[in-house]
């Protein structure tokens, strides 16, 4: 019985190495993702799409939505949660690179109450116009945006998730770059935002392209730029804000990370277990129809990601002058 017992844990043991995350799942346990924002947005259908995948190496997987506060609620949880390596969370571009300067106090540590894991995804934000309101006021291209602004003080103006958010800030920096206004309307998050653009109650958007995809394809919305460093492969034709701005770059990204503190051996597992996932034909492909491009990272190259992009959006928080508390 001695025996059985021991080659037993020894059969365990080598699966375990063999397989990352095997021991995790034959314990029974589960892994949860924490999306920091309600469900049916992009980062609640790419972790759904993700858990699925992730079932072969890690066992069982569920999401929870846990939104509130601009994205605080959920990351707070994963800053608390016991870094055993059994609770991950999305990171995103407004909770881990614009909230921390957004906020005069948040109950976390953007930078230190973390264990990155990997990026999972870039998207690309775009400018979008209603349809009917370019055509009446004969505005076809970026060029023409900038043209009529300048011909016209005041007489435009944009919406966004609310203030802070990605769309907010990029409005703000187009602005500046352009040297034109346009009143900013915040909204109360990127749907109403989307739904006051196509009802002509707002002139442009700056929405990140898997949100605004549809309608462009429809025609209810005219793409007149985009704002990644390159062209999105979904929109070739449509230029970049960069190539009449030099250095204007501003997307879309969330990652993955732990609670401060999990194991270095976990967190390479889960790494693993993740970019492996990300690798795959069917998540490209299920990315692809999100217009989210996979970009999986190290560990380390995550951390410094989000280092380099909460430098670059301070000074733009703060020449905003968006707060909200």
């Amino acid at each position: 019985m001695h025996r059985r017992h021991l080659l037993a844990a020894l059969s365990l043991a080598a699966c375990s190495t063999l397989l990352p995350g095997l021991a995790w799942a034959q314990a029974g346990k589960v892994t949860r993702i924490v999306v920091p924002y309600g469900a049916g947005g992009p980062l609640d259908i790419t972790a759904r799409v993700l858990a699925e995948r992730l079932k072969d190496s890690l066992g069982t997987v569920v999401v929870e939505n846990k939104p509130g506060a601009g994205g605080n609620i959920g990351v707070d949880l994963v800053a608390k949660a016991p870094p055993d390596g059994l609770t991950l969370g999305l990171a995103a571009v407004a909770t881990h690179a614009i909230n921390p300067w957004l906020f005069s106090k948040l109950p976390f540590d953007a930078a230190k109450d973390f264990a990155p894991i990997t990026q999972l995804v870039r998207v690309p934000n775009v400018l979008v116009m209603n349809a009917d309101t370019a055509q009446r006021l004969r505005i076809n291209t970026l060029a023409d945006l900038v043209a009529y602004a300048k011909a016209n003080p005041a007489k435009l103006n944009f919406g966004s998730g609310g203030n802070g958010s990605a769309g907010h800030l990029a409005g703000e920096l187009l602005k500046a770059k352009a040297g034109i206004f346009a009143l900013h309307i915040p909204y109360n998050g990127g749907n109403p935002a989307q739904l006051a653009l196509l009802g002509g109650q707002v002139d442009f958007n700056i929405d990140n392209l898997a949100t605004a995809t549809p309608n462009i394809r429809s025609g209810k919305l005219k793409a007149l730029a985009v704002t990644t460093a390159k062209r999105s492969a979904a929109l070739p034709d449509v230029p970049t804000l960069a190539e009449t701005f030099p250095g204007f770059e501003i997307d879309t990204w969330w990652g993955v990370l732990a609670p401060a503190g999990t194991p270095a051996d976990v967190v390479q597992k889960l790494n693993k277990a993740i970019t492996d996932a990300l690798g795959t034909p069917e998540l490209k492909a299920r990315f692809a129809t999100l217009s989210a491009e996979p970009t999986p990272t190290t560990p380390e190259q995550f951390g410094q990601f989000m280092a380099a992009e909460r430098a670059k959006y301070g000074p733009v928080v703060k020449a905003s002058g968006a707060r909200v508390d």
